[in-house]
């Protein structure tokens, strides 16, 4: 991964520059405001947020202990009919929680301004447009739709999320899909917590702390008022002038790179108490982690996997055939859930006994059974691609875990919960940079998820073209590692009728005959390979006495997908490639080769990415070998014009044609 430790010092910026206070207060809309027509700096904006202010502080009660209090006020544009989308505003809050009270939020001060006949007219959203629902038994929703909003308006509201859970504030988001003009977001956190604020995206944030008091009041057991006052440490985040963030090809998860601010508790000290570290190393967090019930102790469990390991595991003696023979009884016996986590929630025996479970109970089911098994197996806890890149230590950074074995001194990678992964052949959503292995004495250590060994596609075409341009030919395709597997986990549950439709329709319209397919489903370790045969009328043209063919035929790219003059996110290719071409044409009689595209060999300057062509003519038979290659997972934005160089030089190649001439009699 070319230049991945900048892309992080990128996304982990501090700025200490002080900014002037401004004030900005919900109800006071401007006529200004309402009769602007186009977002000064983004013409293009549907909306933008011209304020939004937050702030997180504390309260204490006697029965509840602490509770982190956030609210967020928001001023929103609307410049176009796409924008009024912002009048729909959600929420999510936690609600799984079970040593705490479900998470609190209210909406207030939700209002639309118009300009009618030259005066603002104010409509206040009333019950009827304030919701909440469940999501799933951890999350729900709550949201608001504001009335009469249409082009031009300018809305507002306010929101209040209380939590018991203070290990982490809620993310605090400067940037977002429209362009920002100002957004500012103060913490008061008291001296007793330590926080680790840390900052993600390419925006300047400025930032301004400074001491002052605080106080709490609440009653004790005696029912008498209690005034407690301490110091605090007030911090305050401002940027201006945010651009919208816009979606770019080859980007992982958009969210990694939005500016945001986030608070992970790291320490408590309170009076008359030892102190408490939280996320102090990434040893630390392991033994926080281990020591949760719902992950040591389960990982513990095994007495109910006895009876099935002896029959599964009779008479067979060696540990790569002990590995392979258990993972593929708990990947067929296991039925994912769909819910993520590295807690379990039924347990795992439940789990086993049903059948199903969630990411963490089935891949601590093979844990288990693999070490009752014999063998040296260990949870590694996991951050998916949506879930954000663990840049620090603490436990809430991660939301998924797998299995890691050594067997001779090798490492191999397990996931149970899909059903087409294989042993080193995770889900694409876990290869995420780094995860973090961890045992039970306190132990951990980093896992880099991404693979290094390049994933291969390959094709054999054997065409021959009859004087009116049609061509009919035999198709060979083998596709390798983690592209069979992305081809399984999309195509293997889908009628083959349906998918030799779009594959007809994405080669161009293409007629496929005598189709095969070998370990679609079967035998996932091995690769998967297709035949067929195909008639094709369109991928030549026919001007004069002069034949131009397409030598990649159906395989030839035509646009660059990197357009942007500038980038600032990462490019991200998931995991390394090489795909290769062997085409072969034998051309109609009557016709001669007149010239064919010369070979060429094009590379990055480190050889991170690799082109090239080679070319024979014999007789009536062409011969193309094209090989492409790509070592990278991830590139960082500093890289962007040499990649964007190269698939320029590449395309162009591509479309260069083979030209045939007609023999005159």
């Amino acid at each position: 991964m070319r230049n991945f430790k900048s892309v992080l010092g990128l996304l982990i910026l501090f700025s200490f520059i002080k900014l002037n206070a401004q004030n900005f207060e919900l109800g006071k809309v401007s006529v200004a405001e309402l009769k602007e027509k186009q977002h000064s700096k983004d013409t293009s904006a549907v909306a933008a947020v011209l304020f939004k202010n937050g702030k997180t502080s504390f309260d204490y009660s006697l029965k509840n202990g602490f509770v982190a209090i956030t609210e967020v006020t928001m001023r929103i544009k609307i410049y176009k009919k796409e924008g009024s989308d912002w009048a729909n505003f959600t929420l999510p809050y936690y609600v799984g929680y079970e040593n705490y009270n479900d998470d609190v939020v209210k909406f207030s001060n939700a209002a639309t301004y118009n300009l009618e006949n030259g005066s603002i007219v104010k409509t206040k959203l009333n019950s009827e447009g304030s919701f909440k629902k469940n999501v799933n038994e951890y999350w729900n929703e709550a949201w608001i739709t504001l009335p009469n909003v249409k082009v031009g308006s300018v809305i507002e509201f306010k929101y209040v999320l209380k939590t018991e859970n203070i290990v982490k504030f809620p993310v605090f988001n400067f940037q977002d899909k429209i362009p920002v003009n100002y957004a500012e977001y103060t913490t008061n956190i008291p001296y007793f917590f330590t926080y680790k604020p840390i900052q993600v995206g390419f925006i300047d944030i400025k930032m301004d702390s400074k001491v002052v008091g605080g106080s709490f009041s609440f009653d004790d057991k005696n029912s008498q008022t209690v005034n407690l006052s301490f110091r605090q440490l007030k911090t305050k985040y401002t940027a201006e002038n945010i651009p919208a963030l816009k979606e770019e090809n080859f980007v992982d998860n958009i969210q990694n790179y939005q500016s945001s601010l986030h608070h992970e508790l790291e320490k408590t000290n309170f009076p008359d108490e030892k102190e408490k570290n939280y996320s102090k190393d990434w040893d630390g967090v392991a033994k926080t982690i281990y020591a949760d019930k719902e992950f040591g102790i389960e990982l513990q469990e095994g007495s109910y996997l006895l009876n099935d390991l002896k029959t599964i595991l009779k008479d067979i003696d060696s540990k790569e055939e002990r590995l392979a023979v258990v993972f593929k009884f708990v990947q067929n016996r296991m039925n994912w859930n769909n819910d993520n986590g590295y807690y379990t929630d039924k347990g795992v025996k439940k789990a086993y006994i049903d059948k199903t479970g969630n990411v963490a109970e089935i891949n601590f089911i093979l844990i288990s059974m693999l070490k009752l098994a014999g063998l040296d197996a260990s949870p590694v806890l996991v951050s998916t691609r949506e879930h954000g890149i663990p840049v620090f230590p603490n436990r809430t950074v991660f939301n998924y875990v797998v299995a890691a074995v050594v067997v001779d001194g090798k490492q191999v990678l397990l996931d149970a919960t899909h059903k087409y992964t294989t042993q080193n052949i995770l889900p694409l959503n876990v290869l995420n940079w780094k995860g973090r292995l961890i045992k039970q004495e306190g132990i951990s250590q980093e896992i880099d998820l991404v693979p290094t060994k390049p994933s291969g596609k390959y094709y054999t075409l054997m065409v021959k073209m009859d004087k009116t341009g049609k061509m009919e030919g035999k198709y060979r395709f083998q596709m390798t590692d983690y592209d069979a597997y992305s081809f399984r986990e999309k195509y293997a549950e889908i009628n083959t009728d349906t998918y030799l439709e779009k594959i007809e329709n994405d080669f161009g319209g293409i007629k496929i005959q005598d189709y095969s397919i070998d370990n679609k489903k079967t035998d996932l370790a091995n690769p998967i390979l297709e035949n067929f045969t195909f008639t094709a009328s369109n991928y030549c043209d026919i001007i004069g006495d002069k034949v131009y063919i397409n030598p990649m035929l159906f395989f030839t790219q035509s646009h660059n997908p990197f357009v942007q003059e500038k980038r600032q996110m990462p490019i991200y290719f998931g995991y390394p490639k090489q795909e290769k071409y062997n085409i072969s044409f034998e051309i109609p009689e009557g016709y001669i080769v007149e010239s064919i595209p010369q070979p060429m060999k094009i590379s990055t300057e480190g050889k991170e990415l690799s082109f090239s062509v080679n070319t024979f003519s014999q007789g009536n038979k062409i011969l193309i070998l094209v090989v492409k290659e790509n070592s990278m997972a991830i590139a960082s934005a500093d890289f962007y014009e040499p990649i964007k160089e190269f698939y320029q030089k590449m395309i162009d190649k591509q479309n260069e044609k083979i030209v045939l001439k007609k023999i005159q009699p």
